[in-house]
């Protein structure tokens, strides 16, 4: 082999999903409280539990399936790719399908999720673009942008004219000849 691949090194799947699944137990409760909060009729601070409490379970169960489900797959292939995103997917959107109890949205919500995360993954896993080179400055970087893309005074002027805040030099005193030739306005004028 002309270059040496990568050895996997495999991760702790367990430890992992409990992690998750208790960090998305805490964002279900959150959720739970604000349906609880959000119901018509007076119910307790216990609602969250009792009333909404199967979306705790929800989240909390997507998350960990999710998490285990891609560490697992990632361990059993020694890949570290999007398809581990893509089978941690599908199983969590399987769990959020079983809500429903039909098993056309077992398979639906599994695709569905499945698509949305290792597209997620497979894009570099953000929603702000390409990753910009962290060595050039951003104020240098807009600098050089500015500088690259400015045009002369005159070319703006002869394609859109004096007004609407572009003005070239001597402006001042054509408006004040102006003024005067059409109206008979003298307009004081500043000392240059």
């Amino acid at each position: 082999m002309a270059s040496e691949e990568t050895v996997y090194q495999p991760k702790d799947a367990v430890t992992a999903a409990i992690r998750t699944t208790m960090i998305t137990a805490g964002a279900g409760a959150l959720v739970s409280s604000i349906q609880n909060t959000l119901t018509k009729e007076n119910v307790t601070a216990w609602g969250i539990f009792s009333r909404s409490g199967g979306t705790i379970a929800v989240f909390a169960a997507m998350g960990g399936t999710y998490e285990f489900g891609k560490l697992a797959s990632a361990n059993l292939r020694e890949k570290d790719d999007s398809w581990n995103s893509a089978i941690g997917g599908f199983l969590s959107g399987s769990v959020m399908g079983l809500r429903f109890r039909t098993f056309p949205s077992v398979l639906g919500y599994g695709a569905g999720l499945a698509v949305l995360l290792s597209t997620y993954d497979y894009t570099g896993g953000s929603l702000r673009g390409y990753a910009r080179d962290p060595e050039i400055d951003e104020f240098e970087r807009k600098e050089y942008l500015r500088r690259n893309r400015r045009r002369p005074i005159q070319e703006t002027l002869e394609e859109l004219g004096e007004g609407r805040g572009i003005y070239g030099p001597g402006y001042a005193e054509r408006r004040r000849d102006r003024i005067k030739e059409k109206y008979g306005i003298v307009v004081p004028g500043g000392s240059a």
